[in-house]
């Protein structure tokens, strides 16, 4: 899941993810990682239905290297996609090409191998977003130390209320992304979960073996068993939208601030590396801050389409299934992006307070 190969997107447009691209969040993203979870639900599949008893064992692990190894043709399984709305078909069949089919997929659904490398990408995603979680905190922890007893207007409703500390606004920014931290782990086990529901999300064809063969793949791919096929139950998915939008709207309440303190006559915040302006030399714009703010206001918005892409009908969606496609990779490349500048904005501070 990925946003447009010709760059037409912000994320990897050729100029502008100058300044909304993030590189670490781009390769979780990419093709090559995303195919690289299909293949590896595909032989832990084969692996776990040999081991037990539903494929015969050898040509399972005969099925299993094969497909570790395998060349997949991107062309087709693009031509497969508009045909079938899925690549899993085109997958498996280029795969029959080299595995045993008859241990290969069969009790398994486009569906499982999909959601199951999406819940890999989320895996990855998660553990970036928490690293950039604790060195925001941390930026903000050592402005606090160093400028945290520094007077500071205090603000309502953008007018002068109050004498406060440069603390008391701080930590008005840095308290919500410890909380985001651990909404984040807590949130983690139930969108990182393996996909198995075979045709029709009841698993039925590998009948008392099921539990057995989910528990195997789970662990081959990292992921934890679930309890029944998530098909048509997107609330964790939602939810882990919902905190993505969480975290970017903290850091653009910050953004905001800074943008409002950085203002002539104010003059409330000192930042190195401020944008420069082709017709005013003099300007030292406060880009980093604007693009927190809007990042937050992007996400908010993406944040409907996943709400609304929890409607499936019956057992599985085509249409509330691909718009997740569509929405989810942006907020995770919003986000990420968010974090970094947040990040990179908490270095570049060099003085907060009353001038």
């Amino acid at each position: 899941m990925t946003s447009d190969p010709q760059g037409s997107g912000v994320f990897d447009h050729p100029w502008l993810s100058g300044l909304f691209g993030d590189a670490d969040m781009a390769a979780i993203l990419s093709p090559d990682r995303q195919l690289a979870h299909m293949l590896a639900f595909e032989a832990a599949w084969s692996r776990a239905c040999g081991r037990a008893g539903i494929f015969d064992p050898a040509q399972a692990e005969t099925a299993a290297r094969a497909i570790e190894g395998a060349q997949i043709d991107r062309a087709d399984l693009a031509a497969g996609m508009a045909q079938d709305g899925v690549p899993v078909p085109r997958l498996v069949a280029q795969l029959k090409q080299v595995a045993p089919a008859g241990a290969l997929h069969k009790g398994a659904t486009s569906q499982d191998v999909v959601d199951s490398a999406l819940a890999c990408t989320l895996a990855e995603a998660s553990d970036l977003i928490a690293t950039r979680l604790e060195a925001v905190q941390a930026g903000l922890a050592a402005l606090e130390a160093r400028f945290g007893a520094a007077p500071l207007m205090g603000r309502t409703r953008m007018q002068a209320a109050t004498q406060i500390t440069v603390a008391d606004r701080l930590q008005v920014w840095r308290l919500p992304l410890e909380g985001h931290a651990a909404r984040l782990a807590a949130l983690r086990p139930r969108v990182e979960r393996v996909q198995v529901g075979g045709a029709s999300g009841d698993r039925r064809a590998l009948g008392d073996r099921a539990d057995q063969v989910v528990a195997d793949v789970a662990a081959a791919l990292g992921l934890h068993p679930a309890p029944r096929a998530w098909h048509a139950m997107r609330e964790g998915i939602a939810d882990y939208a919902g905190l993505l939008s969480l975290v970017t709207g903290s850091l653009g309440k910050m953004g905001q601030d800074v943008a409002l303190m950085a203002q002539q006559g104010l003059d409330e915040i000192t930042l190195t590396g401020g944008g420069g302006s082709s017709a005013m030399p003099h300007k030292q714009n406060p880009v980093s801050a604007e693009l927190l703010v809007t990042l937050a206001r992007f996400n908010a918005v993406q944040l409907s389409a996943l709400h609304l892409a929890m409607v499936h009908e019956q057992e599985r969606s085509g249409s509330a299934w691909t718009l997740e496609w569509m929405v989810l990779p942006q907020m995770l490349a919003a986000t990420a992006r968010a974090l970094a500048v947040a990040q990179d904005m908490t270095q570049r501070i060099t003085r907060i307070g009353t001038p």
